[in-house]
């Protein structure tokens, strides 16, 4: 069963001003979509094809660079348009005691997160996961891996993941990453990263 590319659950113009229209549509039509071609190619033949995408990235040290680069890219991507909305809310329930307990509030989340984000040499995420003592903590990995993978350095279930590739953000912000970061909590969807973190547990 070959990989598709999600569509995105909102207009391309919905995360304006914090994230422009036109990066948004080469960001899921040309970039998410080349991941999602080069991975059914890279997959084609092998058992991989059966898998799903969260099963493939667990078991990624099994698989050539190819399926690492675009299995991730895929998969966090995917992630990446879900936890993005126009009217974002805010954090509640379980996960903003959580976040309040094991963080030391929102505040403190948004200053870990964009600090993982900004310090991220060259490409790669920003992640808000729950590791396997079912608590929140925040790490970035490199390109497009991502926690899930059983080669990642700090490993969990992601809840929330922030793209600091420059194609994400290098339209409207150019070289400011950090001004791309400060931006981005205008458009988190709390509600789904709420059930993100609920599922995980």
């Amino acid at each position: 069963m070959a990989f598709t590319l999600p569509a995105l659950p909102y207009a391309f113009s919905a995360l304006e001003p914090h994230i422009d229209a036109m990066t948004m549509e080469i960001h899921h039509g040309k970039h998410h979509n080349a991941y999602v071609t080069n991975l059914n190619n890279a997959i084609a033949g092998t058992n991989a094809e059966t898998m799903s995408i969260e099963d493939i990235c667990r078991n990624i040290s099994q698989f050539p660079m190819a399926v690492r680069n675009n299995g991730g890219g895929h998969y966090n991507h995917s992630l990446f348009w879900s936890i993005l909305s126009a009217n974002g809310g805010s954090p509640s329930g379980k996960l903003a005691a959580a976040i309040t307990t094991e963080l030391g509030g929102l505040d403190t989340l948004k200053e870990k997160m964009n600090a993982a984000g900004a310090t991220r040499f060259g490409s790669g995420w920003a992640w808000l996961i729950v590791g396997a003592d079912k608590k929140l903590a925040i790490c970035s990995t490199p390109n497009q891996d991502n926690p899930l993978m059983d080669i990642a350095e700090v490993k969990g279930t992601p809840v929330l993941g922030i793209d600091v590739w420059e194609h994400a953000y290098y339209l409207k912000y150019q070289n400011r990453r950090p001004d791309y970061l400060g931006a981005i909590w205008n458009v988190i969807n709390w509600a789904e990263v709420g059930k993100r973190y609920e599922a995980a547990l």
